[in-house]
């Protein structure tokens, strides 16, 4: 899709932005959720800096189904006593897919985060595409206390070190208040295999585009205390 809105300067407009330009889709590995999604990620990135008249802005995260995400998505349906009747708090949740997955698998509630203006509104958009209600917070919460949550989720967030470093200490201070904290990888360069116990591994279908192949191998992981011998109740190992 090509078309195009004219320079961005609202919330309106972000959402006229992304109804232009994606196409609402089945999410391949959770088909029982739709989201705006984009065909071309450079041609998506290129007309986003053209409606903001910026450059250098960081790829369109939102607009794409990532493994990670996908694979948490899926566990979370699958195993929804995870979330039911919990309190989830989804960081870094650019389309919202995590979000919403919690929200269908009977979540009391479900806070999303995310730094991107754009993903604010996809969010709310594809939110609203699925039926349900998040919470939806746009600043940079690594730098607060903990959320009040029982269950954070965090997909695909381990690719660039100064980030991965950031959001482990964070995601600490989550798990020591109390909550369940998983996450869901591909393999990222920085992802901190030794704090993490694998619950499950799914063969994820991605954009190749964006990936080095077709289908990742993800896994979903609870992070552990740091020199932990615990292991997680209920621990399954999934593929399809």
């Amino acid at each position: 899709m090509t078309a195009t809105v004219g320079v961005i300067r609202s919330e309106a407009d972000r959402r006229a932005f992304i109804r232009a330009n994606t196409t609402l889709l089945p999410v391949p590995h959770a088909p029982e959720i739709s989201l705006h999604l984009a065909h071309e990620a450079i041609d998506l990135w290129t007309r986003t800096e053209e409606e903001l008249e910026e450059i250098g802005l960081p790829p369109p995260f939102w607009a794409f189904a990532w493994a990670g995400g996908q694979a948490l998505a899926r566990y979370i349906l699958d195993a929804p006593e995870l979330v039911r009747g919990k309190r989830v708090y989804d960081f870094a949740s650019g389309s919202g897919l995590v979000a919403i997955a919690a929200r269908l698998a009977g979540a009391a509630s479900v806070r999303a985060c995310d730094i991107d203006p754009f993903a604010l509104a996809a969010m709310a958009f594809n939110a609203q595409e699925n039926g349900v209600e998040i919470v939806i917070e746009g600043h940079d919460v690594t730098c607060d206390d903990p959320p009040a949550c029982d269950v954070l989720v965090c997909g695909d967030v381990f690719y660039e070190k100064p980030m991965a470093e950031k959001v482990l200490a964070w995601a600490d201070r989550v798990r020591e208040a109390g909550a369940l904290v998983l996450i869901g990888d591909p393999g990222r360069s920085y992802l901190p295999r030794n704090r993490l116990e694998q619950l499950a591994v799914f063969e994820v279908p991605v954009t190749r585009a964006l990936e080095d192949s077709e289908i990742k191998r993800t896994g979903v992981y609870r992070l552990k205390a740091a020199d932990s011998e615990e292991t997680a109740p209920g621990k399954r190992a999934l593929t399809g």
